[in-house]
């Protein structure tokens, strides 16, 4: 994080700098308080005379102190915010962007709401921190350590009285805050369970909904809310007891130099207004003591946040661009090559288990199985989403490991069940396919697609407004949408991961032909649990339990694969959707 301060080094400098300022004028104005009271009031140095012009401008020569000193406050406080803001979104910005490169697994690892916490509430964590240490640490301790040395100028005993009670005041203060400093971590880890329950409830409000789970989610959320409220309050309660005690002793000391001035005023050792301005830098020091306190706390939480963002940003990406530059003249091939795939994090246990199989360019593949044989997770590995644990997968015979990630994951669109629709316009959410396209090719997709039966329907068209996550439209709606964007994309291999799961048999039927006719140099992976979405591919895998059971057109898996027949049959005794 430390290197993103080399762009903002010129305000890292310059808000100490004026700070030093405000605070120097600050520690002035007693003084010149102390010479205005006894040279300009009570006349000391002159009999007793009393001399106004020397308190005219004395006060004049304090204004302009006080003004300097405001000018100089403000400046360091513009600067440190300048600093603090930028360097928090820079931090932001390179969190997310390593988020954004971080493969499923370590995506999972982190969970979604801890994410969430980090990069908003753990950057403004830092960003406090930032502000406090280029601001309120020089000026708590310039006023600490200048303001001791201005009492001690003032009379040896002030100075004593003071060395007598800091120690314990500072001893107090590192007390509290070893006590306290444990529960920082903690209490961002409470914010990441707050966060997880509440992106959880919204992102599944309509199952919460549809069990009536409301009271349920109510409560859990509250428990997680409690958790976080209680180590709150475990820490506050420790700095309730720091604060008064600290306020105590100093207060102590302050009763204690009042009454030794009053002493050596009377005999005639000390001046009334040594003693004002003594009581005035021991003010300050108080103030100094428990404002350092504050920031040691602030400090605390933000070593903590600290801690949590260099998490993301020195987790490197598990899956990384390839080492060499590639070039193939075939487009649209695949094969597995003895691949095997156990799950990061697993018992190790093989979800694919020694997987071979080629796809041909412009071929169209069908992939069948049951849920949880490995359907999707073979089709994951193709754009490296995952990487294979044994064996190779080659993209038009080149293994996917040497490929740019950019370079591979442009030959490739994917649509998938669980459709991913952004909050934006119909036509943008498909124009995510690809960038700048024109009104006409947006159409064009959306026709082959067969979305544009209802997007027609609809009075602004592509420009009807999408709902979060799509929930302004139906499944079958929101899946061709996403199949109007894979297509949009153009790309080399088309994958559906059963995409066409919540289209009626009639829809469907419209979408494939036209995939087979306009797209016939596409290389189409059309993964489905019904046999009626891949019974027209020229090729189908039929997998189960990790491993390819047989392959072969729909007619030879008929007299071949007993597994492909018994779905077959299945699924015609269940409502015909093998016909």
């Amino acid at each position: 994080m430390f290197k993103l301060l080399k762009k903002y080094w010129i305000f890292v400098l310059l808000a100490p700098l004026f700070m030093i300022g405000e605070v120097a004028m600050d520690l002035v104005q007693p003084k010149m308080m102390q010479v205005i009271v006894d040279d300009g009031v009570l006349g000391l140095n002159n009999g007793g005379a009393g001399n106004m012009e020397l308190v005219i401008s004395m006060g004049l020569k304090m204004i302009f102190v006080v003004i300097l000193g405001g000018m100089s406050g403000v400046l360091s406080g513009v600067f440190a915010n300048m600093f603090s803001q930028n360097w928090a979104n820079a931090i932001r910005k390179a969190c997310f962007r390593r988020v954004m490169e971080f493969s499923f697994e370590q995506t999972d690892k982190f969970s979604t709401g801890s994410l969430v916490t980090r990069i908003t509430n753990d950057v403004t964590q830092l960003q406090n921190l930032a502000t406090q240490s280029v601001r309120g640490f020089v000026r708590t301790t310039m006023l600490f350590f200048g303001g001791i040395f201005c009492v001690w100028t003032l009379d040896l005993r002030f100075g004593e009285v003071l060395f007598c009670t800091l120690p314990v005041v500072i001893i107090g203060v590192l007390f509290f805050i070893s006590k306290a400093n444990p529960f920082f971590d903690t209490l961002q880890r409470k914010l990441d369970n707050v966060n997880n329950v509440v992106q959880e409830n919204v992102a599944g409000a309509r199952v919460v909904k549809a069990y009536v789970k409301e009271d349920f989610e109510i409560n859990r959320f509250g428990n997680a809310n409690d958790e976080l409220v209680n180590t709150q309050l475990r820490v506050l309660r420790l700095f309730a007891f720091m604060t008064p005690l600290a306020n105590i002793i100093l207060n102590m000391a302050l009763v204690v130099i009042i009454k030794i001035g009053a002493i050596e005023v009377q005999a005639g050792n000390a001046t009334p207004g040594a003693i004002m301005a003594a009581v005035t830098y021991l003010s300050r020091i108080m103030h100094s003591v428990i404002m350092l306190a504050m920031i040691f706390q602030t400090v605390s939480r933000g070593t903590a946040s600290g801690k949590r963002l260099n998490e993301i940003l020195r987790e490197a990406p598990v899956i990384k661009d390839g080492s060499s530059a590639v070039k193939s003249d075939v487009k649209g091939r695949i094969e597995f090559r003895n691949v095997s795939f156990a799950y990061p994090g697993g018992n190790g246990e093989l979800v694919l288990d020694n997987i071979n199989m080629t796809i041909e360019p412009g071929e169209t593949f069908g992939i069948l199985g049951a849920t949880g044989s490995g359907k999707s997770t073979l089709i994951n590995l193709i754009p490296r989403f995952y990487d294979a644990t044994e064996g190779s997968v080659l993209v038009d015979n080149i293994d996917v490991r040497d490929y740019a990630l950019n370079e591979l994951r442009n030959k490739i669109a994917v649509a998938l069940q669980k459709s991913e629709l952004f909050n934006t316009t119909i036509g943008e959410n498909i124009m995510w396919g690809k960038e700048n396209a024109s009104a006409d090719e947006i159409m064009a997709a959306a026709e082959d697609a067969q979305a544009m039966e209802f997007i027609a329907d609809k009075s602004e068209g592509l420009d009807t407004a999408v709902a979060e996550k799509g929930m302004s439209l139906s499944g079958g709606q929101k899946q061709r949408v996403a199949i109007a964007r894979a297509l949009l994309k153009n790309a080399e291999i088309l994958i559906f991961d059963d995409s066409t799961s919540a289209l009626d048999l009639k829809t469907e039927a419209k979408l494939y032909k036209v995939l087979n006719t306009k797209y016939d140099s596409t290389t189409k992976i059309i993964i489905a649990q019904r046999i009626a979405s891949v019974k027209g591919a020229d090729r189908i895998a039929v997998i189960d339990n990790g491993s390819i059971v047989d392959c072969g057109s729909h007619e030879k898996l008929m007299e071949s694969c007993e597994i492909y027949r018994d779905i077959y049959e299945s699924q015609l005794k269940g409502g015909g959707d093998a016909q």
